[in-house]
């Protein structure tokens, strides 16, 4: 299942603090789809999921300034 989590406009650590949360309410193997534009998160989102376990399994700029990850759940 993949839940996807829009935080375009907020200002980090919002993005990350929201996907902490939503990252807790998935099954394990399920994929959380994060849709930012926060700069900083380019750097935090990757970061966090590595360090909690979790798979990157998808990573791009979409926009100027808008990105999308892919977190799947361990």
């Amino acid at each position: 299942m993949k839940k996807t989590l829009d935080v375009l406009g907020q200002v980090c650590p919002f993005p990350l603090v929201e996907a902490k949360e939503i990252i807790e309410e998935i099954s394990s193997g399920d994929e959380l789809v994060i849709q930012f534009d926060c700069t900083q998160a380019t750097e935090s989102l990757p970061r966090w999921a590595a360090e909690a376990g979790h798979t990157v399994t998808n990573f791009e700029q979409i926009g100027e300034a808008t990105w999308t990850i892919t977190v799947q759940k361990k």
